[in-house]
């Protein structure tokens, strides 16, 4: 599994990449491969409001459906519809093609509690989902 270094994690298997004011947000490759073969993505609509921990939609896989945390509050600038139509793209490809959505970053400071690439690892090590 790989967790790139330029990204942020959270406890809930959610990444972001940040850039500037702005935040793509996608699953890891260890939620990916936990979950199966995903079915189906329900994610919020352009212009809603996330907040922190909150759940922002659903991911649905062979044997069950997963809440999607945000992993900070903001407002939904873009969603992938391409995952949306095709939601193996997550499986695929986690971390570029399978990205979820971009939001616009409220509090910067949220970013504080998210984990690094490393931090993410260790969290992971012998881990079920």
């Amino acid at each position: 599994m790989k967790f790139p270094e330029e990204l942020k994690y959270t406890k809930e298997h959610v990444w972001l990449r940040i850039d500037g004011n702005h935040a793509v947000v996608g699953i890891t490759d260890f939620a990916q491969e936990k979950l199966g073969v995903i079915a189906a993505v329900e994610l919020p609509a352009e212009g809603d409001v996330v907040d922190q921990e909150d759940s922002m939609g659903t991911i649905e896989a062979r044997k069950t459906v997963a809440e999607l945390y945000a992993p900070i509050t903001g407002t939904v600038l873009t969603v992938n519809e391409e995952v949306a139509d095709n939601p193996l793209l997550i499986n695929d490809d986690p971390y570029d093609e399978g990205w979820l959505l971009e939001l616009e970053i409220d509090d910067r400071d949220e970013l504080k509690s998210l984990m690094t690439s490393d931090d993410y690892a260790e969290y992971v090590e012998d881990k079920e989902l």
